[in-house]
């Protein structure tokens, strides 16, 4: 494929592919015609940096804001405040030539395939007609170009797959295909928003080791956005985790080490919510550590102080007046007034080293 005119071609390769500094975003709800629409703060003081070849896994409840992050990031969102870089460079202050390799350079992975793939629209012009528009192939090579970008996902072989319709695809398949779809772009960012979440059990671990297979090969960052605790563990062995509640991201840092060593009362609960199989563990597993009585807050009506404080069973008065700020902590960044204080975090009622 043609390659793209990189945005700043003397970026040191230190410099984060993409950087976000203390990012608000806000939504707007109308309360009617002559009333002043109610302000959301959908994502709050959010700091993240994603380096060229890195995953980043970024995991919460439906809620948490997890899929306006990653549309912040492909730029579908202007947040209202903070600052947005990729390569080192303001999105804002980009040249229009700038803006189009910026956007062509990040990709999103959607959830839905069949409503992210257009049902009239065979695989050749949903892949081919994006490649021709960008120039990254021409009438000429164009057979050839989205044949690559087919095999390149497993579609094979790609004859019986180039003039098939959505409809006419496997939920896999139609997955396959929005990755396809995504590398006809030369990414150096894939989004994948719970790209797993609706395909057969049987066939997630063939997608998520693409992805990871795509990371290796090509080098592509990922930023894999998921509700699975389990599916996290294996497509972020080797990168990083990003913890998200209500808008913010409350603990961050090596996947390993987070996911071993939890630092976060809202971590530990999700740890202690995820199934498991053995039914011998399963009954020496603790309570999950939430109170019992509390839900997830709406955006409308959020919470003072920490926003975790209402479900928070470790909670104390400072949590309910004063919002905490990001400290380091082990290996961990952690957003709680209380890291310092919390018991050791330990999954099950006693040792079962031997179960």
């Amino acid at each position: 494929m043609t390659d793209k005119t990189n945005v700043n071609d003397k970026t040191d390769a230190k410099v984060p592919l993409v950087e976000l500094n203390n990012l608000e975003m806000n939504f707007y709800k109308s309360k009617g015609m002559f009333r002043k629409p109610q302000e959301l703060n959908a994502l709050h003081n959010i700091n993240l940096k994603i380096h060229n070849g890195e995953i980043v896994v970024v995991v919460g409840e439906s809620g948490s804001g997890k899929t306006t992050l990653a549309n912040v990031i492909a730029g579908l969102l202007t947040p209202v405040s903070g600052t947005y870089k990729f390569k080192g460079k303001e999105i804002h202050s980009m040249t229009k030539e700038e803006a189009n390799v910026y956007r062509s350079s990040i990709q999103v992975v959607q959830q839905d395939s069949y409503a992210a793939l257009n049902p009239m629209r065979t695989m050749i012009k949903s892949l081919g007609d994006p490649m021709l528009l960008k120039k990254y192939a021409t009438k000429d090579n164009l057979l050839e170009k989205v044949n690559e970008v087919l095999e390149a996902v497993d579609l094979t072989p790609t004859e019986h797959f180039i003039n098939k319709y959505p409809h006419q695809m496997s939920g896999g398949q139609r997955q396959r295909a929005l990755i396809a779809r995504a590398l006809s772009m030369n990414p150096e960012l894939i989004l994948a928003d719970e790209p797993v979440s609706m395909i057969d059990v049987s066939l997630r671990v063939s997608i998520l080791n693409l992805l990871a297979r795509l990371n290796e090969e090509r080098n592509i960052a990922i930023l894999y956005i998921t509700h699975d605790l389990a599916t996290a563990r294996y497509v972020g062995k080797n990168g990083r985790i990003a913890v998200m509640y209500l808008g913010e991201i409350v603990e961050t840092g090596d996947l390993q080490e987070v996911l071993s060593n939890p630092q976060h009362p809202y971590l530990r609960a999700l740890l202690t919510a995820v199934p498991i199989p053995n039914p011998h563990l399963s009954r020496k597993r603790k309570e999950l550590q939430l109170n019992a009585s509390s839900e997830l807050p709406d955006i409308s009506n959020m919470p003072s102080g920490c926003r975790f404080h209402t479900r928070c069973m470790y909670c104390k008065d400072i949590c309910k007046v004063k919002h905490p700020e990001p400290v380091k902590h082990g290996s961990s960044i952690v957003t709680c007034h209380l890291v310092d204080e919390l018991p050791k975090f330990e999954l099950f009622t006693e040792d079962v080293a031997g179960a």
